[in-house]
């Protein structure tokens, strides 16, 4: 049995993971869907000083309250930083990770310095309004919420390498309108014998659009832990 803790992307909270949680539930795992802070269920906290160390932090924290030893930490998008950064923080309780069409940082980069520049023009919608909120693009489902620009603007500070991590998955979403800010990533992981990338035919939100090739990455990356 593996445990996975799910980390969904800038907007988003833990009901964009739970159908695939339900899924690897009824295959005998532990599966946590994480709403961030000041997010989804928890947008009643959204305050100007939430920053990308608060998610890192909520994962964390999670970590040690649940007493998880064997974490598979799966990250989409902006939970690329947030599982990396959480990584770095408990190593010795992290089995396995999968990033899911997401930025995978090296020390000093922000999600800010690894996109594009049509990606931080979606990060500045609706920033006006109160100045510290990114808000969701039309076309989002009705539950997102806007989300804290902090997180997207700071620089993720790292100790070591995700080399110390022997199983980890690159899923790359192949369907995007415009050219993929996560096609470099993709590339040069698809090029290194310690990660398995795969791209998949689907739109970036892979957990709706191609949940069957995301629950055998999965599953894989666990059966290899």
């Amino acid at each position: 049995m593996a445990t996975f803790v799910l980390i969904p992307g800038a907007w988003h909270g833990a009901w964009t993971f739970e159908p695939l949680a339900r899924s690897l539930r009824a295959e005998g795992h532990e599966a946590y869907p994480v709403t961030l802070t000041g997010i989804g269920a928890r947008k009643h906290l959204l305050h100007a000083g939430i920053n990308l160390d608060t998610h890192i932090a909520d994962v964390v924290n999670l970590l040690e309250d649940e007493d998880i030893s064997d974490a598979i930490l799966v990250g989409h998008s902006y939970g690329g930083m947030v599982i990396t950064g959480a990584a770095d923080r408990l190593p010795d309780r992290v089995a396995g990770l999968v990033y899911v069409d997401a930025t995978v940082p090296e020390n000093g980069d922000s999600v800010w310095s690894l996109v594009t520049d049509n990606e931080r023009e979606w990060y500045l919608n609706g920033v006006g309004e109160d100045g510290y909120t990114s808000a969701p693009l039309d076309f989002f489902d009705p539950r997102a919420t806007p989300h804290p620009l902090p997180s997207l603007m700071q620089a993720i500070r790292l100790t070591g390498t995700l080399d110390r991590f022997g199983q980890k998955d690159y899923v790359y979403a192949t369907g995007w309108p415009t050219e993929s800010p996560f096609k470099v990533t993709y590339e040069r992981l698809a090029a290194d014998p310690a990660w398995r990338a795969r791209a998949v035919d689907s739109g970036h939100n892979v957990m709706r659009d191609a949940p069957d090739e995301l629950l055998k990455v999965l599953l894989g990356n666990a059966a290899a832990a």
